[in-house]
């Protein structure tokens, strides 16, 4: 049987929805499959960034057509991103569970720094460079508005930015009525240029030698400059002045005539005109061109070469061990009996947990002291606050918010009421995971990288995940002494969680 040779990415944009569907040739991609559909997600958010019932129901109505051309995708073949709508949303739980009735595959909602760094890899792994350049790029949404600045080949970016300004957002509280006037425009561009004030100082020093722009904005600029006849198409500041003068003269959106500006681009247009002049000229940019390839591109990138994308949460997981100067040995010896342990509650368990949750028990594992340089005292407390609360490229919300949750509650008491909803994840999954990790990390306490993980024995209770029988070989307790009271302690932590069970016994 043929391996399945089509991958399918889907971004749930502010404004719009977006399918891409590939087959991989000979090592080459192939786009055979486009859809795009035009939701305007942001326009349903009020002032408590609650999603309206019409706006789910688009979003939802749109993604069950999405799931038609889906029919037969197994479900590593496909990935799937939400953007700042979803990201931003009180109520986005509601727009989940209805999604996940008419699209059979997980919803990702990544961070802003995390989308930043997939356009900057969709865009770059596409434009051909010098190895010398400075790379800047900029894409903006419906609902923010994201940078990127990258060396030379490298197609991980040094600087990663996102902020909170999209042509639909900035439509909605600068021009309501749809009306063009230059007071509305010169107050979206200033706060636009207020948004990136703190690192506009960061980013020129950069010395950027090429910038590019993705997505509707950036493109409509490009193509509205080939319609006036500049041949090139790059944005220079006097070519976006002449453009905005232009725009200026019409009284409103519907009135805008550029041969290649549809009716629905219109709608959003003049506010995303005026956050990328903002930007422009605070930044001193002096060419940009314009690149077709952006976020879709970056998540498909990763999809189909898979060991990448796994890779760079490693790549994550070191430069954090290195800057927070974890105890590299005592790390990995961690890892190591986590593995140990985890092995034989796969073998008994009789499920299949996916690898990239396995995955994240392992970095937990590696990460749970990254709050030991602020003070030994709360440790879980700082460790879970950094994790949460870093830009950890590779790992979408869901998967950084599951690995704080796993180190907040490796060691002390546990609240079991007080873990976070998952819609990625299942509970069962999870607690067993972090059972794992805290009898793996209570296990290496004397911090002896020399222990034998071949003195433990994992069980489980027929029927009851949560009961475990940890088996300890006899003489590493008689050499050992203290782990067994330890051990006795942790009993006492498991007995105050509903149906959480321990057991220790010796072989």
């Amino acid at each position: 049987m043929n391996k399945f040779n089509e991958y399918a990415v889907l971004d749930l944009g502010s404004n719009s929805f977006h399918m891409v569907i590939a087959r991989c040739i000979d090592g080459a991609t192939q786009i055979i499959y486009k859809n795009k559909k035009n939701i305007h997600l942001a326009t349903g958010l009020n002032d408590k960034n609650e999603l309206s019932e019409s706006s789910i129901s688009r979003g939802v109505e749109c993604l069950a057509l999405f799931a038609e051309r889906l029919n037969g995708f197994p479900v590593e073949n496909v990935r799937i991103v939400a953007t700042h709508t979803l990201r931003i949303a009180k109520n986005r739980q509601k727009f989940l569970t209805a999604a996940a009735k008419v699209l059979p595959y997980p919803v990702e909602i990544i961070s802003g720094q995390e989308e930043a760094r997939l356009i900057y890899l969709g865009a770059m792994s596409s434009e051909s460079t010098s190895e010398f350049d400075t790379k800047f790029v900029i894409d903006i949404g419906g609902g923010s508005t994201e940078i990127a600045i990258g060396k030379g080949n490298d197609l991980k970016p040094s600087i990663v930015a996102s902020r909170p300004m999209g042509c639909v957002t900035y439509t909605k509280q600068f021009f309501p009525d749809k009306i063009i006037d230059k007071t509305s425009f010169q107050r979206a561009k200033l706060a636009a240029t207020q948004q990136i004030e703190n690192i506009i100082n960061t980013i020129k020093k950069q010395n950027i030698s090429v910038a590019f722009g993705t997505s509707g904005t950036i493109k409509s600029i490009y193509k509205i400059l080939l319609d006036i006849g500049v041949s090139d198409g790059i944005i220079t500041p006097k070519r976006l002045d002449d453009l905005v003068s232009y725009v200026l003269e019409f009284k409103s959106f519907q009135d805008i005539d550029f041969p290649s500006l549809s009716d629905e681009r219109k709608k959003v247009f003049v506010s995303g005109l005026a956050i990328f002049s903002g930007i422009f000229d605070a930044l001193e940019l002096q060419a940009l061109h314009y690149c077709p390839f952006a976020l879709r591109e970056g998540v498909l990138y990763e999809l189909i070469d898979g060991p990448n994308y796994r890779d760079i949460r490693e790549t994550t997981a070191e430069s954090l061990s290195q800057h927070y100067n974890i105890d590299e040995r005592h790390a990995k010896q961690i890892v190591k009996t986590s593995k140990h342990l985890f092995s034989q509650w796969k073998k008994q368990a009789l499920m299949t947990i996916p690898t990239n949750v396995e995955a994240i028990l392992y970095w937990a594992a590696q990460l749970h002291e990254v709050g030991l340089k602020i003070n030994f005292s709360s440790i879980h407390k700082h460790s879970s606050y950094i994790l949460q609360n870093s830009n950890l490229p590779g790992f979408n919300e869901e998967q950084q918010l599951l690995l704080s949750t796993l180190v907040r509650y490796h060691r002390k008491s546990i609240n079991i009421d007080d873990l976070p909803y998952f819609s990625l994840f299942e509970y069962k999954h999870i607690v067993s995971l972090l059972q794992i990790l805290r009898l793996s990390i209570l296990i290496n306490n004397q911090r002896n990288n020399d222990l034998n993980v071949e003195a433990f024995r994992l069980k489980l209770i027929k029927d009851k995940l949560t009961h475990i029988i940890l088996e300890v070989d006899q003489q590493f307790i008689e050499n050992n002494k203290l782990i067994l009271l330890d051990l006795e302690q942790e009993q006492k932590y498991w007995k105050s969680v509903n149906d959480w069970h321990l057991s220790i016994e010796t072989f």
